[in-house]
């Protein structure tokens, strides 16, 4: 293989059903283990949620059945400044409207040599 080959290599997705969407921010399962390129999260439930990265501030609402993609860098090499999500990375939703039904998820996909 080509030393400067990247690949792309995906994560396990991470969930959480409606049940587990409170008043309160919760964890989508655990943080990500990869400094990661494209980031996608799906509100599949039947109501509006927060998002946040921080699990205290707001950082972005979906409704329900909207998605948020955020491609940083899928096309770059591992170069000094490339913009990517952290290790170790946390992604945390609460309620807007109380769903009765579905899951939110977070795919990720990090550079591999």
């Amino acid at each position: 293989m080509n030393q400067l080959s990247i690949v792309a290599a995906f994560e396990p997705c991470r969930s959480l059903a409606f049940g587990g969407i409170g008043v309160s921010y919760a964890p989508i399962g655990t943080p990500i283990d990869h400094p990661s390129r494209m980031y996608f999260v799906q509100n599949l439930t039947d109501e509006t949620v927060w998002f946040s990265t921080d699990g205290i501030h707001d950082h972005f609402p979906l409704p329900a059945g909207g998605f948020f993609l955020f491609d940083v860098c899928s096309d770059k090499t591992n170069q000094a400044g490339a913009l990517e999500f952290p290790h170790l990375m946390q992604l945390y939703v609460k309620r807007l409207g109380v769903p009765t039904a579905g899951t939110v998820y977070l795919s990720t996909v990090y550079g591999r040599e």
